[in-house]
């Protein structure tokens, strides 16, 4: 394995700038790059504080960003994405009001897309036995889907 070199504060805060310019990033993952490059404690938490400063890092604009991503494209469902968000360290308030701009309807959907598809893959027993309906419950479940919602989605596409 590759050791870490050190990186002069300097170079780090061009460098987080940069990378900042051009993705979002949290201010934990900057504090990890930074506690990778070696950089002093103080003069690291001096470097996220810069950047913060200059909105070239935003905890809430950052969570927004990682709620649609994850929510829209890879199909996740709520508890999941608050789990991901609070690895990140993001604060619970400020994640509580990313996932509150999720579109109910569209997260129904994209539940009703994720059961459907593993219903497709489980066969005709998927709805019919309750083997089938605990095996498309568990797979939601594990996606991050609330147990609410994933009854509620099942017995409409029982009705169906």
């Amino acid at each position: 394995m590759k050791s870490a070199r050190t990186v002069t504060s300097a170079q780090a805060r061009a460098r987080l700038a940069d990378a900042c310019a051009r993705a979002e990033y949290c201010t934990h993952e900057l504090r990890e790059k930074l506690r990778r490059w070696r950089v002093e404690p103080g003069e690291a938490e001096r470097i996220v504080q810069e950047l913060v400063r200059t909105r070239y890092v935003d905890d809430a604009r950052y969570a927004g960003a990682f709620v649609r991503r994850k929510a829209e494209y890879a199909r996740w469902g709520r508890r999941k994405i608050a789990a991901a968000l609070a690895m990140k360290r993001i604060d619970r308030s400020v994640a509580a009001e990313a996932l509150g701009e999720i579109d109910p309807q569209a997260y129904e959907e994209a539940l009703t897309g994720v059961l459907q598809a593993k219903a497709r893959m489980l066969g005709d027993e998927a709805l019919t036995t309750y083997d089938g309906r605990t095996r498309l419950f568990r797979h939601a479940a594990s996606r991050g889907y609330e147990t609410d919602a994933i009854a509620r989605a099942l017995r409409r596409m029982m009705a169906e």
